[in-house]
Parts: C-alpha cells; sequence; structure tokens
C-alpha cells in the first residue's frame, strides 16, 4: 500500500524531540511517554497508535502497536519497532539499552485515569508526572516548516470562503449549503477532522449558520453555537432556511497536512441594518488595534483585558463574545495541530506572546435573536505585532 503524504521531515523531529529534552531536564524528570495522537504526530511524524518514549538523553524509541508498517512509512525517527503489547514497553526498553526512568513524563492533561492506573502499573517503580503544559508550549511556538503549512492552509481558507456567494441562495438549508462548501474544501485535501484538546470539544469544518440561528449558544468554547442537526451533536449549520437581509456567519477552519487555519467571514443577501453595518466596522477596528497591540512580551490576559475595553468604549461591550454571565471569556486563540492551542488570549492569562506563535483572533458581537457579525483571521506573532496570514478581504459580502 502506498501511504506517500507530507512526511515532517528528520531534522524538523529531532529539533521537536531536543526542546522536550531540554524541558525534562529542567524539570528533572527521566523521560516522556508520548500517548495521545496530536503530540505523538508532532513528535514522531505518525498518529498510528502506538507509544513514543523520550529520554532525558539519547535517542527517542517510537514503539508502535497498530499499523506497524505504516508508522515506519510515516515517520522519519531512526528508532521504530513493532510491539505487541503495552506491557512490553518496560522489558522493550532494557533490551535497547535504556534505563527504566525513575520519574516519566505523560500528558495528564488528556489521559483517562484508567489508562493512568495502567501505566502506573506498567512502570511501577517510576512516579508519573505531568509534561502536558511543558508540550503545549513547546508547541505553541512554530518553526517555519509549520509556518509553511499553516500558510498554505490559510490561503485555502480564503480559497474556500471566496466560493460561499456561489453556493448562497434564499431558501436554502444551512445544512445543505455547508455539505456543499465542505466537499469543496475536501477537494483541496481537507482533512475532515478538526482536532481539539480541550475534553468534550470537537468541530467538524466549522460552522455555517444564518441569522438568529448564529446566535444561539451552545456547549462549544465558541462566542457562537448554532442549533445543529441534532441534540447530540448541539452545535453548527441546522435546518433553518437562509433568508434575506440576515447576517450568514461562514466561520470554517481548513486543516491541511495537519496544520490548522481559522478564518471567519460574513455575507448577507440582500441589505443589513445599520446597527450591524456599525458593529461590524467595530470588530474589524477592535482586531486592527489587536495586531499592533500584540508584541513579543505581552501577556495574553492583558491583551484580551485591552480588546475588551475597546468593545466597551464602543459601547459593544454587552453583546461582544457573548451575552450573559456564560459568555466566552476569550478573544482569540492559539492554533496549529490542534485548534485550542496556547497562547490564549483570555481573561487572567500570564503567558507572554512570543515570535513564531499564530493566534486566530475573533472579534464577534452576538445579537440574539437577529444574528451574528464579526470577523476571524489567523496570524503569525512577529516582532512588528501581528502578521496577518488572510488576503481575503473583511468586509461583509453582500450577494
Amino acid at each position: 500500500m502506498d501511504y506517500s503524504r507530507q512526511v515532517t521531515p528528520a531534522s524538523e523531529l529531532y529539533a521537536r524531540v531536543e526542546k522536550l529534552q531540554h524541558s525534562l531536564q529542567k524539570k528533572d524528570c527521566d523521560a516522556a511517554l508520548i500517548v495521545q495522537k496530536t503530540d505523538l504526530f508532532y513528535f514522531s511524524g505518525t498518529s498510528q497508535q502506538g507509544w513514543l518514549y523520550v529520554p532525558v538523553e539519547g535517542a527517542p524509541l517510537l514503539m508502535v502497536f497498530k499499523e506497524y508498517e505504516r508508522a515506519v512509512a510515516e515517520s522519519e525517527l531512526h528508532e521504530v519497532v513493532s510491539l505487541v503489547s503495552p506491557k512490553k514497553m518496560p522489558e522493550a526498553l532494557v533490551e535497547r539499552g535504556y534505563v527504566l526512568p525513575k520519574t516519566i513524563g505523560m500528558e495528564l492533561d488528556v489521559l483517562p485515569a484508567n489508562l493512568y492506573f495502567q501505566y502506573d502499573s506498567i512502570f511501577k517503580d517510576s512516579q508519573i508526572v505531568d509534561v502536558s503544559i511543558d508540550i503545549r508550549l513547546i508547541r505553541a511556538v512554530k518553526s517555519d516548516y509549520e509556518l509553511g503549512i499553516i500558510g498554505k492552509a490559510c490561503a485555502l481558507s480564503d480559497k474556500v470562503a471566496a466560493r460561499v456567494p456561489e453556493l448562497l441562495k434564499e431558501g436554502r438549508t444551512e445544512v445543505e449549503v455547508a455539505g456543499e462548501l465542505e466537499a469543496y474544501a475536501r477537494s483541496f485535501g481537507h482533512q475532515g477532522i478538526v482536532r481539539m484538546r480541550l475534553f468534550g470539544s470537537e468541530l467538524f469544518y466549522g460552522h455555517l449558520m444564518s441569522g438568529p440561528a448564529a446566535a444561539v449558544p451552545s456547549y462549544l468554547a465558541s462566542p457562537t453555537g448554532g442549533e445543529g442537526v441534532s441534540g447530540l451533536i448541539g452545535q453548527g449549520a441546522g435546518f433553518k432556511k437562509i433568508c434575506k437581509n440576515e447576517p450568514i456567519l461562514v466561520d470554517y477552519v481548513f486543516a491541511l497536512d495537519g496544520y490548522i487555519s481559522d478564518h471567519a467571514r460574513i455575507f448577507a443577501i440582500g441589505e443589513l441594518p445599520d446597527e450591524l453595518l456599525e458593529a461590524h466596522r467595530a470588530m474589524l477596528e477592535i482586531q486592527e488595534a489587536a495586531s499592533k497591540l500584540a508584541l513579543p512580551g505581552v501577556e495574553t490576559g492583558e491583551l484580551y483585558d485591552q480588546m475588551i475595553a475597546l468593545a466597551e468604549k464602543k459601547g459593544y461591550g454587552e453583546k461582544f463574545m457573548g451575552v450573559g454571565e456564560r459568555k466566552i471569556r476569550f478573544t482569540g486563540h492559539g492554533v496549529g495541530l490542534e485548534l485550542d492551542e496556547f497562547p490564549f488570549i483570555a481573561k487572567g492569562q500570564k503567558l507572554k506572546l512570543e515570535a513564531g506563535m499564530v493566534i486566530a483572533l475573533e472579534p464577534k458581537m452576538i445579537f440574539p435573536g437577529v444574528g451574528v457579525v464579526g470577523i476571524e483571521n489567523t496570524h503569525r506573532v512577529t516582532d512588528k505585532g501581528l502578521e496577518r496570514l488572510h488576503h481575503l478581504d473583511d468586509q461583509i459580502r453582500f450577494i
């Protein structure tokens, strides 16, 4: 079988492993065991079922349960072995000259409790410690290789959004239009699955929602929700028919070779009330101001506070990023292999921006019973502020 596709270069993988090893040294931790699919892909280049053992010094070992031959084809790591059971890990490590660790780091933010107890019994003489924050901080700053893929994903986001006017017609349902738009995205290599780290969070391509339906809140950590097609899904496009003179939100992710671009634009068939037009202009002004304020060294919580203050100054504080006590307390988020990466432009966050981070800024206004206006673009943090990676116009597109 031919598994040829984008392969992460060995130099990239080993540079990432080296960063993790430096982090392990600072924590006085002997090794890390990477299990979660996205982290496994990040450090090994494959998401096949298995375990990546990273000693504080020396070469990493990728142990694969299923599918070994595919993992060998996908991963540029030098040491890849087949393993029939996780219980065999200590034996496999000793056979290859590794000293079993006294402390072993794992991704405790996402590791299910039952698996934790399983690994605790497998490495019975080791103490398991959390290295999830360390891994996420490493992943937050993108390499030139990663930025190249994200840039391509952003260009495809623009292309998908530019297709929307051809599909929008009064009387069509949201889900009907969404299906055609998603098929179009798929034709350019969209991977379909949009990975998220937060427990219980999931997304299918994104959200296409019209008028009042876009302002329906949901469980998702997002200022918008949508009716969805069932109570189990509870978000996104539903069976509402698209009408004239209402805002249509197309908030889509393009996921290319694992990497994500996050992108939102507003469309309308006919006209929109002045209130919505003015609110949209205000969101663009907040985006522009934040782009200049977001310099390396600025705390993300401080940037959030400044964006909130701008919205309040313009008279939009009550409906900015949601309505009521459960409104979202962030105005942007990191993107990479997952949609909810560090950093978060969120209330109380102390993480400082660094050049090479990638952030989706999403100032949005929610008008219950009416709709949503606003914008979302993916940006790169540079020494001069945010560099926007999209080129499609931010203005509302009237049809």
